[in-house]
């Protein structure tokens, strides 16, 4: 716990660098990395990060989750947005979700609220959480792998027998799935949602999956 406050910590304190310049209206560069359990998607977003220099910030399922408990540090997110911009967000949580959003858990509210927030701040990367479907302007990555090269993965880096791996990736899978048709009435598996959908493997590595959402990202966003 003390950990994920102190990556909380890092991430809020560098929220006041500027993500646009409002006058010119750009587009707040932002990529959603959906992915796979065992398919290497956080390795992948932490490399992208890394490459992209000190004015991005990585936003993960614990960060994002724990801002969600609580609400001072919500606020203090939303302190960094302009009036418009809070409107703005609004609008959009309104036009996505419409007459269901009042029906949602304070949670689930915190959820949808945070992740558009940091949509309209922009220099971020955010793993899962289905942020691919609130963040329309996102650069949106798919991370997907066979499995028999999740399994392999868990077994080194998890110190899992493959029995476990198997059930540890099948639950993990399901779970992601349950989450976000719950939330978006969406099914994170197709390809329609997402800009690039990426196969890590024998053939594809951490670093090259890394390097082609960085060279997609440049393009996208003019970097």
């Amino acid at each position: 716990m003390k950990k994920i406050f102190q990556l909380i910590n890092k991430n809020l304190s560098s929220l006041i660098a500027p993500s646009f310049d409002r006058k010119k209206k750009m587009i707040p560069p932002v990529i959603t990395i959906s992915r796979e359990s065992g398919s290497g998607g956080r390795l992948v977003a932490r490399l992208v990060d890394k490459k992209l220099g000190k004015t991005w910030r990585l936003y993960h399922k614990e960060i994002i989750e724990e801002i969600a408990k609580k609400t001072h540090l919500e606020e203090k997110i939303l302190q960094e947005v302009d009036e418009k911009s809070v409107s703005l967000i609004d609008e959009l949580i309104g036009d996505m979700f419409g007459k269901h959003y009042p029906t949602f858990s304070s949670y689930y509210k915190n959820l949808v609220r945070i992740i558009s927030t940091l949509g309209q701040l922009g220099h971020v990367i955010i793993i899962g959480r289905g942020a691919e479907y609130i963040i329309p302007h996102a650069l949106k990555i798919r991370i997907i792998c066979e499995m028999e090269q999740r399994i392999r993965w868990q077994m080194e880096y998890e110190g899992l027998s493959r029995q476990s791996a198997i059930k540890k990736i099948e639950r993990s899978d399901q779970d992601r799935i349950d989450f976000v048709k719950t939330l978006y009435h969406h099914d994170p598996r197709k390809a329609h949602h997402y800009d690039l959908v990426i196969r890590t493997g024998p053939n594809l590595s951490i670093e090259d999956a890394a390097e082609i959402i960085f060279k997609a990202a440049k393009r996208r966003f003019h970097l």
